[in-house]
């Protein structure tokens, strides 16, 4: 087992090397120029998209709906953890990377989503599947790429989106609160099945409820640290700017960090938590009721936004601005220990606890729909019930077994989503540019209405 978790990892590292991120964030910077800076150009509108309701359109759930489920699998453990892994191995600098990469990701994630609802399919049960694997096939003509993307989707569905979060959610429980990790497991099993047993709606309902709460409480939580260090508010944000383009000298505990660290770790971490490019969002993007494709898009852009620069940024001003980063710890307990510096006793790591643990139960049910709709593409809507359930099992598994290679394997999954999904989205960037202008034609000509 050592033998091969020593594979998986040089594998795991050499396909989030440079090349996988450099074709990220190349494809992102394309997007942009191609689609005339979007990302600046409807922020707003999209932000106000979310709130609306269509009329005529047809789809399974709301415009805020397909953009909550998005988000509780994307706002996750990455959001705490995650940023701090990155402040602590590339500098605080590394944070100012994410925000450059949420900018870029934002044209990626409209692009997917664009493509996501421009062929998406009704299956055999009435409700509306999309993604990579129905634009591959039926845009880019490549289906055994969509089929590759939907084998890669469905493992890495299991690893990153179920057993990495049960396990992390038990670990977080036990540590604080001296719970046993197979009560935790069969709690969380129970709780994911009363939700996904009810299929996309029922799991936009709950999302549409979690996420938003879940964000204000961590939202409100970084608040207090940021207004009791306010003297040191603008100091940690330079700190942020000035390091992103100088590396890190070792201090404190922290070892140093190179430019060549800052960016790569800054540029990893923010793919990693808003999966622009990854090809896991337009699935759910590809649910929603809407009239017009572009609308659903700019929805889905917003996402990127959301999550990298307005969560991600909260932790990384805290961490800079408390200045814990120096002191050589990683991860939750970075963060943590940020918290504790402006709460009394053990609220600021029940606080962050509490996060994890949330954070983490809205990936498992939003990575539940990703890797039921590639098993779908696969097998067919019947099989959907049996993954369902399988799925619940295996949150019980992934609370009390111990998940190294389970780690690698995901990673290693995660990159090969990527591939194809950035391999449709430059075969098709001129036909999402040219059809982007006749939808702004369109608005302006008044003959599609901007909210119904």
């Amino acid at each position: 087992m050592t033998a091969l978790n020593e594979i998986l990892s040089t594998l795991s590292s050499w396909a989030w090397g440079p090349w996988l991120l450099v074709l990220l964030l190349g494809t992102g910077m394309l997007l942009t120029w191609r689609l005339r800076c979007i990302q600046f150009r409807h922020l707003w509108y999209g932000l106000r998209l979310t709130f609306t309701k269509e009329r005529d359109g047809e789809g399974d759930v709301s415009h805020f709906g397909a953009l909550m489920t998005a988000l509780a699998a994307t706002v996750g453990v990455g959001n705490i953890a995650g940023v701090s892994t990155a402040v602590a191995l590339g500098g605080p600098g590394a944070v100012f990377w994410m925000w450059v990469t949420a900018l870029f990701g934002m044209a990626t994630k409209f692009s997917e989503g664009y493509l996501a609802l421009r062929y998406r399919v009704k299956n055999s049960e009435g409700q509306f599947s999309g993604g990579p694997m129905y634009y591959l096939e039926l845009g880019l003509g490549q289906k055994w790429l969509g089929t590759c993307f939907a084998l890669f989707g469905a493992f890495a569905a299991f690893g990153i989106g179920n057993m990495v979060q049960s396990n992390t959610t038990a670990q977080a429980v036990e540590e604080v609160f001296g719970i046993n990790p197979i009560f935790v497991g069969v709690i969380l099993a129970v709780l994911t099945g009363m939700v996904i047993l009810g299929g996309i709606r029922r799991i936009a309902e709950v999302t549409s409820f979690l996420v938003p709460v879940m964000v204000v409480i961590y939202f409100l939580g970084a608040m207090v640290v940021i207004l009791t260090h306010f003297t040191s508010l603008w100091s940690g944000f330079t700190t942020l700017v000035q390091h992103a383009f100088t590396g890190t000298a070792a201090t404190g505990g922290f070892a140093g960090a190179a430019l060549s660290q800052t960016i790569r770790f800054g540029v990893a971490r923010g793919m990693f938590s808003n999966e622009s490019g990854l090809g896991s969002a337009p699935i759910a993007a590809a649910a929603a009721k809407t009239n017009h494709p572009a609308k659903q898009a700019l929805v889905s852009m917003t996402g990127t936004f959301l999550d990298t620069l307005v969560i991600c940024s909260f932790t990384g001003i805290i961490l800079a601005t408390t200045q814990v980063w120096v002191g050589g710890k990683t991860g939750v307990a970075l963060t943590i220990q940020a918290f504790a510096t402006s709460f009394p006793g053990q609220w600021g790591q029940w606080i962050v606890t509490l996060g994890v643990i949330t954070f983490a139960f809205s990936t498992i049910l939003g990575w539940s729909y990703y890797g039921e709709k590639c098993v779908e593409y696969l097998a067919g809507s019947r099989f959907v019930t049996h993954y369902r359930y399988i799925w619940v099992s295996f949150v019980f598994v992934g609370a009390v077994a111990k998940l190294e290679v389970v780690w690698n394997i995901s990673d290693v999954m995660n990159a090969l989503m990527a591939v194809p999904n950035l391999i449709a989205l430059l075969g098709m960037n001129r036909l999402i540019a040219r059809e982007m202008q006749d939808f702004e034609k369109e608005l302006e000509a008044g003959t599609v209405n901007r909210y119904d």
